[in-house]
């Protein structure tokens, strides 16, 4: 155990020695947190999942430029960033089958699904000033999200819910040509609320050829008609691109981590094919929420997208027209709210249909030239689900759900090649058990069948064949842990463990030309622990030095081995779980003090991890140090203003943020900035 990791949990321990002393009386009381995933509010004690919440402040407080700091923080997930733009997320160990994006994790955006039919998910479209709440659902969970094997991520953004209208303005610049602006408002007036956002970012990048921008608008508007029953509108247009160095050799890597990639004997190098990847798309979502009854809700939603998605690459240049339609519904029924035995059923389905027409040409430069592949591909996904839930006597929260699954995949390469392939219906059960021991404690246990079925970037991937043998990922998961509070919510823990033993795991290789594709390992066994807590040192108050003092800290175990994993006459069986660190520990300190100041620091120390499936090469640990130290000044009664500063990898490790996993002629690494700086300022008028 890491040092400080040790002393974080002997300064737990002696502070929760005091848990009896009384607050003092200009302190806040601190806000039992809630959780929203599962169609209505219930305590995040007695949830019977592995469930994370980030609040805004949680967000905020790491930087408004990236999600990556604020979600490391939660165990058991971890994001990377190869380069700016160029972002990947993964739950327990589901980075395996993502060169980029996210994959084998479902997303949502607010109620819609920002995962599309073909199971791709443009994260890094979001800007993260809009974001005012993320909660991660770790572990397979398809009893109201469909087919998965990773977990679940449902990003809400700044809705306008509230009863405020309000303006903020920022700014903020960096190293490397940094530069952010974001600019939000909220409206209401009687039943009617309007949010907006607008963002823009740019950076030239640490590395060659690794420059990014984004342009992000977003609006949500809502009608609140009757006493309950409310419509909303969701649009959202971004326009992303960036520039990919691709990855190093160790031998280049350390000659010099700024170069991208060079060329080769066979193939040019990412400079001079100013290899980068072109985002426009355009998403809206409507959605309906009638109450038929006080006791029976019904929501329906309808939401689509088109993306325009260029793709220069170092042997082609891929353009595919994307197009994306769906529907969403559900009803809830429950029981009165006065009643001894409170239980809610929910039943829905969530059904989508897109299609992508995909051509590659040999690219000329940076230029699409000649045409060499074309493909038309549609797809066609659907679930049905079904949710029970109750709690006996206060004290056992039951969960009892199961969802039917359904995907068929259509490919046409013109007189060539026409042909489909269904993965029949999967059924994938959950049952969840939460006892509350007393007040301040409570166990829960967790089975659940995770299944994923191979995404379209994975049957037609980089190397423009259409691979009908991939067949779906499956498994059983099994986990069990406890939740405890105490201190008047003063300290907080989260602790799980769970087994997962995965069939047909999908993985990434490449060719020698760096072209990627895909196939089915025998399976994985992923035994796993996951701890994270939370210490009020000093309770928020109006007066003292330190008027605020939070910890917290994570730790995340993964012990994952392939099973029965041959290819040719190599046997990885028993080998690490590629691109899965086996430790990763973070801890994180806030301070606010007098005079409007407060302090950030965050600490993580995360293991060596392996490259390729063969365990020949590795990625060495590192510990990345951030810090933000930030001035606030509340002008009048309706202006406050943020100034803050803060930098991040100040300890100027050599590492790589995002490495290339399998990668032929290990060209794995890329590297990640060194010691840098970024300030701004927030203004906000109410």
């Amino acid at each position: 155990m890491k040092p400080w990791l040790l002393f974080l949990v002997i300064f737990t321990l002696h502070f929760t020695g005091k848990g009896q002393e009384n607050l003092s009386a200009d302190t806040v009381a601190m806000e039992e947190i809630v959780v929203k995933s599962y169609l209505s509010e219930q305590a995040y004690l007695s949830t019977p999942a592995s469930v994370a919440v980030l609040d805004a402040k949680q967000l905020r407080i790491h930087t408004d430029l990236s999600l990556l700091p604020a979600l490391n923080l939660v165990p058991g997930v971890r994001m990377e960033e190869r380069s700016p733009g160029s972002y990947r997320l993964s739950i327990r160990g589901s980075l395996l089958r993502s060169p980029f994006g996210v994959r084998n994790v479902k997303i949502y955006l607010d109620e819609f699904p920002l995962t599309d039919a073909g199971g791709n998910t443009y994260l890094n479209l979001i800007d993260p000033s809009a974001a005012c709440r993320i909660e991660v659902l770790r572990g397979p969970d398809g009893s109201l999200f469909g087919a998965n094997s990773g977990g679940v991520f449902l990003l809400g953004l700044n809705s306008g819910t509230s009863d405020t209208t309000s303006l903020e303005a920022g700014l903020r610049s960096g190293s490397y040509g940094l530069l952010h602006q974001h600019v939000s408002a909220t409206y209401t007036a009687g039943p009617i609320r309007f949010s907006g956002n607008q963002a823009y970012q740019r950076s030239d990048g640490y590395r060659s050829n690794s420059s990014m921008h984004r342009l992000f608008v977003q609006g949500v508007s809502s009608y609140q008609y009757g006493k309950n029953n409310s419509i909303k509108l969701l649009l959202m247009y971004a326009d992303l691109g960036y520039r990919t160095p691709g990855g190093l050799t160790l031998a280049q890597y350390e000659e010099d981590p700024r170069q991208a990639r060079p060329a080769s004997r066979l193939n040019p190098g990412a400079v001079e094919q100013k290899a980068g990847i072109y985002n426009k798309t355009l998403f809206s979502g409507l959605s309906n929420t009638l109450f038929i009854t006080d006791r029976v809700r019904m929501v329906t939603s309808a939401f689509g997208s088109a993306t325009k998605f260029e793709n220069p690459f170092i042997t082609n240049y891929e353009i595919r027209d994307e197009k994306n339609l769906g529907l969403r519904t559900f009803a809830d029924v429950y029981s009165r709210p006065d009643a001894n035995f409170p239980w809610k059923l929910s039943l829905g389905m969530e059904g989508q249909q897109g299609s992508q027409d995909i051509a590659n040409y040999s690219n000329n430069g940076g230029l699409a030239d000649s045409l060499t592949a074309s493909d038309n591909l549609r797809i066609r996904q659907a679930f049905y689900f079904s949710r029970y839930t109750a709690t006996i006597a206060e004290r056992l929260t039951t969960e009892m759900a199961v969802s039917y699954n359904t995907n068929t995949y259509f490919y046409d390469k013109g007189a060539t090649t026409t042909g489909m392939r269904t993965f029949g219906g999967q059924w994938m059960p959950r049952l969840a058990l939460s006892y509350k021991v007393n007040k301040a404690l409570t166990v829960r246990t967790t089975i659940s069948k995770g299944y994923s079925p191979p995404t379209i970037a994975e049957v037609r991937s980089s190397n423009n064949q259409i691979n009908t043998g991939l067949t779906p990922e499956s498994g059983w998961n099994r986990e069990a842990g406890f939740r405890i509070t105490l201190w008047k919510n003063r300290l907080m823990a989260d602790v799980a463990a769970y087994r997962y033993d995965l069939k047909h795991a999908i993985v990434r290789r490449t060719d020698d030309t760096g072209a990627e594709y895909f196939s089915n390992a025998g399976g994985t066994r992923q035994l796993g622990l996951e701890i994270y807590s939370r210490l009020w040192l000093v309770v928020p108050r109006m007066h003292g030095v330190f008027r605020s003092l939070q910890m917290a800290g994570s730790y995340t175990y993964s012990h994952f081995n392939f099973r029965d994993y041959s290819v040719g006459s190599s046997d990885y069986s028993g080998n690490k779980l590629t691109g899965v660190p086996p430790i990763v520990a973070v801890v994180s300190l806030e301070a606010g003090l007098s005079a409007g100041l407060s302090i950030f620091a965050e600490i993580n120390s995360t293991s060596s991890l392996p490259l390729n499936d063969g365990n020949t090469a590795e990625a060495s640990g590192y510990q990345l140090l951030i810090s933000k130290i930030q001035w606030s000044r509340q002008w009048s009664e309706t202006t406050l203003l943020n100034l803050y500063v803060g930098g991040n990898n100040l300890l100027n490790q050599k590492f790589s943020l995002g490495n290339d996993i399998n990668a032929f002629g290990g060209r794995y690494y890329n590297a990640a900035p060194p010691v840098n700086f970024f300030a701004g300022f927030n203004i906000t008028f109410k």
